[in-house]
């Protein structure tokens, strides 16, 4: 089972209250999480990454293993701890302003 993290507000969109439990087939990759998070959780579709071409929304990141994997190919393997769930997938929104 892979574990998700998920920030406040999609938490309480998903009614939710701690990290969410997926199971997602092999090769477990940014885009199959995603997959199962949003066929899981439906009302998250849009939310996380644009529903037409699947690219990560602006001011979204994702975490593994205390790495920035927001810029990796969507279909990059996850690290294998994440795959073990020993480490979460988290789902971050960033900060901006001034």
């Amino acid at each position: 089972m892979i574990r998700v993290t998920l920030p406040t507000h999609l938490r309480t969109l998903a009614k939710v209250t701690g990290p969410v439990e997926l199971q997602v087939e092999e090769p477990v990759t940014q885009r199959a999480i995603l997959d199962a998070l949003e066929a899981a959780y439906p009302m998250l579709r849009g939310t996380i990454r644009d529903t037409v071409l699947k690219e990560r929304r602006p001011f979204i990141r994702f975490f593994a293993c205390g790495e920035d994997i927001s810029h990796e190919p969507a279909d990059a393997v996850v690290p294998p701890e994440v795959v073990a769930g020993r480490e979460p997938f988290r789902i971050i929104g960033a900060m901006a302003g001034g």
